[in-house]
């Protein structure tokens, strides 16, 4: 069995010091942003469930990789389970309009459960890994959504990224990587997405499931496990762009800790907010219009952070009493009083216009009524962190702090250094800082 040339060279010739600057610069973003939201994750009982779970099944041994911000070592499989998780704890991490999904929540734990403890390897090495990582997750998961007729999870298509990261990082031969590819699209979870929008449990979108497969299916692949072909990849790698279009670079960043179809609505309520100096007792009525994957985010009394990270009315409820949307807004939807009683007043309607153009753009309009009969009207809203309107790095570093505040501010800063502009630091000085208990 073989897959395509031209993705074996991708996977085991991309050179660290060959990849466009952009590129390596988006690299650096991801990265940062992915490790600031695995510090919130750390908070969640999702997490802490996963990080014991580890510990239970696969702790102890020496060859092994460590607990993001835990520091316990557990088998490299179970490691990715868990730091998949505690980013995905979270739903403030990079995605793809295109997949409706994310790639670094899985790649970034496969990266590391293959790197950590390695002595002596350059963050040009983690980068690279990161970026090959991505571009074969966002292809396989384009290719996915064309051809499946069900919304899968992200779990679906990043474990074969993941696997592509443990292929390149343990050398495996060219047979053995298409094993690899092989093993982890035919174990991949292809998760029903939208149950877990209508159900939101700490299943998420199944990246943590993703990594775990990937991260197997190379180790696997490396000891003689064969796989049948990796039908996605086939379909999605012979003849394309490998090398010359960096899909990496078209990543969204979120400004908001929710799933990404609530933030068209929160930008547009908190433009509202500010422009109007809205009183939120004087509020008699909230409607949003959107697209309709956004509007099926119905939930307005959430129980658990889960619930309310897929809540549209609260997401929007919350930024509008707080002026803002972080992390401690949802870890505890129960403590927040006032948003909840504002969200039971929003009503989500369906526009078949925004549902015409989703998944390429996602926008809202909000309108308030005001008890004195008054109402405000925003503006079609896309919500801001796309390619079309990124996240500055300053942006993206103060979100970073906000979400590792947790550490301290003399290791948050060091992450960042390391992160943003260490040219000489190795990995090992990284996952040094990313490793220890908070």
């Amino acid at each position: 069995m073989s897959a395509p040339p031209d993705v074996r060279a991708f996977i085991h010739g991309t050179d660290p010091q060959g990849l466009p600057v952009d590129v390596v610069h988006q690299a650096r973003r991801c990265l940062l942003d992915l490790i600031g939201v695995a510090a919130a994750g750390t908070a969640t009982a999702l997490s802490q469930i996963l990080r014991d779970h580890a510990d239970r099944q696969a702790g102890g041994s020496s060859q092994s990789s460590r607990l993001l911000f835990d520091g316990r070592r557990v088998g490299a499989a179970h490691a990715a389970l868990a730091n998949a998780g505690t980013i995905d704890a979270v739903d403030g991490h990079d995605g793809h309009r295109l997949v409706k999904g994310h790639a670094g929540a899985a790649v970034l734990p496969a990266v590391l459960a293959f790197m950590d403890g390695v002595p002596g390897r350059a963050m040009g090495d983690l980068l690279s890994a990161l970026v090959v990582g991505y571009e074969v997750s966002l292809r396989a998961g384009i290719t996915l959504h064309r051809t499946a007729a069900d919304y899968h999870s992200s779990g679906a298509w990043n474990a074969i990224g993941s696997a592509a990261v443990g292929a390149r990082l343990l050398g495996l031969d060219d047979e053995a990587t298409s094993h690899a590819l092989g093993i982890a699209e035919y174990s991949a979870p292809r998760g029903p997405m939208m149950r877990a929008i209508d159900h939101p449990t700490m299943v998420k979108d199944s990246s943590a499931w993703g990594a775990q497969a990937g991260v197997a299916a190379a180790f696997l692949a490396r000891d003689g496990f064969t796989g049948a072909p990796a039908e996605l990849v086939e379909r999605t790698f012979e003849g394309q762009d490998l090398g010359v279009r960096w899909w990496i670079t078209e990543q969204y960043f979120k400004p908001y800790p929710v799933c990404r179809w609530a933030h068209p609505a929160v930008q547009a309520g908190l433009g509202l907010r500010v422009a109007d100096h809205l009183s939120i007792d004087q509020i008699e009525d909230i409607e949003v219009i959107t697209f309709d994957a956004a509007a099926r985010l119905r939930t307005s009394a959430p129980r658990t952070t889960e619930e309310a990270q897929y809540s549209l009315p609260f997401a929007l409820a919350s930024a509008l009493v707080h002026g803002e949307l972080a992390p401690d807004h949802i870890v505890a939807p129960q403590q927040e009083a006032a948003a909840l009683g504002l969200a039971e007043k929003i009503r989500l309607t369906p526009s078949r216009a925004m549902t015409d153009e989703f998944p390429a753009t996602r926008r809202a309009q909000v309108r308030i009524t005001f008890t004195d009969g008054r109402s405000q009207s925003s503006a079609l809203t896309p919500a801001e962190g796309d390619p079309e309107s990124p996240l500055s790095d300053d942006v993206l570093l103060e979100k970073f702090r906000d979400y590792t505040h947790a550490l301290g501010r003399r290791r948050s800063d060091s992450i960042a250094e390391i992160v943003m502009g260490g040219q000489d630091a190795r990995v090992d000085d990284l996952t040094r800082l990313l490793m220890a208990p908070i």
